[in-house]
């Protein structure tokens, strides 16, 4: 039986596609749509009508107050931190839990840059499937990983794959964290306390608080349907607890971002005035000892 988790990394990368129809795009992506399956590739035509685009968004927001824009920002976040250690110098990249993520291909700066993609194996070959359609082949710089975080060795299987820790790898966990256990959280935590010091990490949580029902943040369906019905978002963290967890691993917390900070660097100088969702940040990490 397919892992429910596998189902849910369409809606983010068609809210990426039907973005490339605005006047300015957060993230350039001209691989976001073709990547999708046919279903996705549909909906995502759609939105090159603004009435399309404004009611996929009204919808998304009713069930995630601002998580439209939160999609957008996070990876805008993440393939911009990215460049930044690209430019300094990186071995390798390691995306885990990649979905149909386009940063393999979106991003000019990887170019050459020896990237494994780390998905559960039902994804993994459904972004197999959607290479071999789009560019005929899966790129010889990338390499796909079928991997459950739950139940498999992710060192083995990565070291097997010739992405070992013995490189300065920038590392990307986006979107992946709520839909662990917290031993699962820590034993991919406790792989990268092996990563060679100078590597990065960039990765997403969702709020302890918001899981617990204490606050919903305006995202009362999405807790409905994700935490109560489903059972898929398991394990949170407050903001000030991911300092100490990192250290626990080896990590030093560089930046965490959330609502404000998107508003700041992404949205207002695009021209948008658009809610941000609260019930997720992004932290970027460094390795030091």
């Amino acid at each position: 039986m397919a892992n429910p988790a596998a189902q849910t990394a369409l809606g983010p990368m068609i809210v990426v596609a039907a973005d490339q129809y605005e006047s300015v795009p957060l993230l350039h992506d001209p691989w976001a749509a073709q990547l999708l399956p046919a279903t996705g590739r549909f909906v995502a035509a759609l939105t090159r009508w603004s009435p399309v685009r404004s009611a996929l968004k009204s919808a998304t927001d009713r069930k995630i107050s601002g998580g439209w824009a939160s999609f957008l920002c996070r990876k805008r976040y993440i393939d911009d931190r990215l460049r930044e250690d690209i430019a300094k110098g990186v071995d390798a990249v390691v995306i885990l839990g990649a979905g149909y993520d386009t940063r393999a291909f979106r991003l000019p700066e990887l170019a050459g840059i020896p990237l494994c993609e780390v998905d559960l194996p039902s994804n993994t070959a459904r972004k197999a499937a959607a290479l071999h359609r789009t560019f005929g082949r899966i790129p010889p710089a990338v390499t796909l990983l079928p991997v459950d975080f739950e139940t498999d060795d992710l060192a083995e299987e990565l070291q097997c794959a010739g992405f070992g820790p013995q490189r300065r790898t920038f590392y990307v966990w986006e979107a992946v964290t709520q839909y662990l256990t917290e031993p699962a959280v820590r034993q991919t935590l406790a792989y990268l306390a092996q990563a060679e010091p100078g590597s990065r990490l960039a990765f997403t949580f969702v709020r302890d608080d918001f899981l617990a029902g204490w606050h919903t943040y305006g995202a009362d369906g999405a807790r409905r349907q994700f935490v109560v019905k489903r059972g898929l978002w398991r394990f949170g963290l407050q903001p000030d607890d991911v300092a100490p967890l990192l250290a626990e691993y080896g990590w030093r917390e560089v930046d965490q971002v959330g609502p404000a900070e998107y508003a700041d660097r992404y949205l207002r100088p695009a021209g948008r005035d658009a809610a941000v969702s609260e019930i997720e940040r992004a932290v970027y990490a460094e390795r030091i000892s």
